[in-house]
């Protein structure tokens, strides 16, 4: 767990190892295998930007890599909370429980359910903010961030662990969802496409689609990278007034409910007139369908997988705005009418991919790397040495020296009296005294 790995993968600066190791910061470094699950979110949104919160095929990756690793196994006594944790105190305990998950939209719940007729269940709801996470570690491997605990009755004990870095996650008790959250987009998706077309009419529909797509009231589940690759498959210039775009999905829903139309037909009408509303269902699904256990700390490597089915977001040669709420949307092509004024759109470049075995050029020491001093100028023959007299008096000691380099050779004994008279003049001036007449 604490040992190196030999994999490079880029690291966020809030990624941190399972024994409190920081991350190597934005870039390229070598981490430790029990790296944190925010850092694969980091990566999904390219390491900048502030707000990048996990989708819905995150939170359903984790209810289901919940009842995975912990289906089988007994947890025991109370739930531990961290000091700072942004949740209430837990107040369940019981000598043996189980552990099972369930996700709608960008929601989580924990049911705790104790073994036998010990006492009622627990629910807790989770939103996970901007880092959380859950992981299975070892009791003696706890990271730093753990802000709600949960021990199994085994030899040598393992912890379920909430994890989370920025701490912008909570959780409340109770089984209920958030208030005001529409059906999800995964699992509830006939009622998800129901209420939005039914309400139309609400002024959420007047700001353009990439805003109302984050507007978790119809579209429980959508997030920043889902948007960008929903709008992109289908064309769709992202500062385009809602209204418009889903109003003319109210024609193809008519068409479909005709009683007329065979299965078959109906199958193929929906194949050849995809929608909106169709794409936020089956683009988060296919996140979930390419799993390959993404969501496992022990698998993180998946990112190669998840970046090459990317088509918009992050991607080389798209454009980017931010939207009227400070979000990053990525599109290509026209933005759209409803396009923030003041902003011109921004493409990003190829980046040079590093690589892991290239060889470190070694740099050379400071004092190396000075500029080495010009030669010293050959003897000036008289004839130039008059040409350059006639341009006038030069002051100062670089002229002395230059003066001395072109000076003919004098005889021994003459040279050495002029040194040291250059030599006690010098000293005088820096002594302040006058020079003798």
């Amino acid at each position: 767990m604490g040992g190196k790995t030999g994999l490079q993968l880029p690291v966020c600066i809030a990624g941190r190892a399972a024994n409190g190791e920081r991350g190597a910061g934005h870039g390229w470094g070598r981490v430790p295998s029990g790296w944190c699950l925010r850092c694969l979110r980091c990566l999904r949104r390219g390491v900048s930007g502030a707000a990048a919160m996990p989708e819905g095929p995150e939170l359903h990756l984790a209810g289901r890599y919940i009842n995975e690793a912990c289906g089988a196994l007994v947890f025991a006594g109370g739930v531990e909370r961290s000091a700072v944790g942004r949740g209430p105190e837990v107040p369940f305990s019981s000598e043996a429980y189980r552990i099972s998950a369930a996700a709608r939209g960008k929601e989580l719940r924990l049911t705790l359910t104790p073994l036998g007729s010990a006492g009622a269940p627990q629910e807790l709801v989770f939103r996970f903010g901007m880092s959380g996470s859950f992981r299975l570690y070892p009791a003696a491997q706890l990271p730093r961030h753990a802000h709600l605990r949960f021990r199994t009755r085994d030899s040598p004990p393992r912890v379920l662990c909430f994890v989370d870095v920025r701490r912008f996650g909570s959780w409340r008790l109770g089984d209920a969802w958030q208030e005001g959250r529409g059906p999800c987009v995964l699992s509830e998706y006939q009622a998800f496409r129901e209420n939005v077309l039914e309400n139309l009419d609400d002024k959420a529909f007047d700001k353009p689609i990439c805003e109302a797509l984050l507007n978790q009231k119809f579209f429980n589940g959508i997030g920043n990278y889902l948007r960008a690759e929903i709008l992109y498959r289908l064309k769709i210039p992202p500062f385009e007034k809602a209204r418009t775009v889903l109003e003319a999905l109210k024609e193809q829903e008519r068409r479909r409910k005709n009683p007329s139309l065979t299965l078959s037909k109906k199958l193929k009408l929906m194949r050849e007139n995809l929608d909106l509303l169709e794409l936020c269902h089956t683009v988060p699904m296919e996140v979930i369908a390419m799993e390959k256990k993404l969501y496992d700390p022990d698998h993180l490597d998946n990112y190669t997988g998840f970046k090459s089915w990317l088509q918009c977001y992050l991607v080389p040669g798209m454009s980017s705005l931010r939207d009227r709420n400070g979000r990053t949307i990525w599109f290509q092509g026209e933005p759209g009418p409803m396009a923030p004024k003041g902003q011109a759109p921004r493409k990003k470049r190829a980046q040079v991919e590093s690589d892991p075995e290239a060889v470190t050029p070694k740099v050379p020491p400071r004092a190396s790397r000075r500029r080495p001093r010009a030669a010293a100028k050959p003897p000036v023959p008289a004839q130039e040495e008059e040409e350059e007299a006639g341009d006038g008096p030069r002051k100062g000691r670089a002229r002395r020296r230059r003066n001395a380099a072109a000076a003919p050779a004098l005889p021994e004994p003459e040279a050495q009296v002029k040194a040291e008279r250059r030599r006690r003049s010098s000293a005088r001036r820096g002594r302040g005294t006058a020079p003798a007449v």
